[in-house]
């Protein structure tokens, strides 16, 4: 029996804020509803969850995850530094991501990267810091400052399937990028997270209508 994932209901004001001012997103919000509810742990254990999801898939990323909870608990920093290569290698992690949760690691012990310093940052700068981290990019410094710390203005405009799924809506020739992609979330501010990912919701959903 498949479980269907439950919607997340806060973010229903303001996709319904959305709709109002968007009629592509009113054409499209009654066919997708709300979209599931997905979060991230703050802190290392949420950042390093990220880190490692990168460039595989959603099935791989899970069965890394959970053989790295398995093994670390609690999973911070002492923790992880605490594991060989080959313990590392076992849970499946990769030369790159090994360097990458070992620079984390150390840069958060050695207070270069401070995650608690972020809730007093405005979303560029939280960017800005998070990025000084090796393995660290300005896609995952996004996807940590919305699932994790929750901001409702992030707009991740380099994230592939937030751009397929806005050609879709949009009916755009082309999937836009850059400076395109940007400008198209200017008008959903402030509210750039709920769109995002809803659009994350559409890119997934096939009964959306025309």
């Amino acid at each position: 029996m498949t479980v269907r994932a439950r919607p997340d209901t806060s973010l229903r004001p303001a996709l319904e804020a959305l709709a109002a001012r968007d009629p592509d997103i009113a054409r499209c919000y009654p066919a997708c509803g709300l979209p599931p509810v997905r979060r991230h742990k703050t802190g290392f254990a949420g950042l390093l969850r990220i880190v490692m999801a990168q460039q595989v898939s959603t099935a791989s990323a899970a069965a890394i995850i959970g053989r790295l909870d398995a093994a670390v608990r609690p999973l911070n920093p002492k923790g992880f530094l605490a594991l060989d290569e080959a313990d590392l290698k076992a849970i499946g992690l990769s030369r790159q991501k090994m360097r990458y949760g070992r620079a984390l690691a150390e840069d958060l012990l050695a207070r270069r990267l401070d995650l608690r310093a972020l809730t007093a940052m405005t979303d560029e700068e939280a960017i800005a810091h998070l990025v000084r981290a090796k393995g660290i990019g300005r896609w995952t410094a996004e996807i940590y400052l919305l699932f994790a710390l929750r901001r409702p203005d992030v707009w991740p405009a380099g994230d592939l399937a937030v751009q397929a799924a806005a050609q879709r809506l949009k009916n755009l020739e082309q999937r836009p990028e850059g400076a395109v992609m940007r400008a198209l979330g200017e008008p959903w501010r402030p509210y750039r997270s709920a769109a995002a990912r809803f659009l994350w919701h559409l890119y997934r959903h096939p009964g959306v209508p025309d």
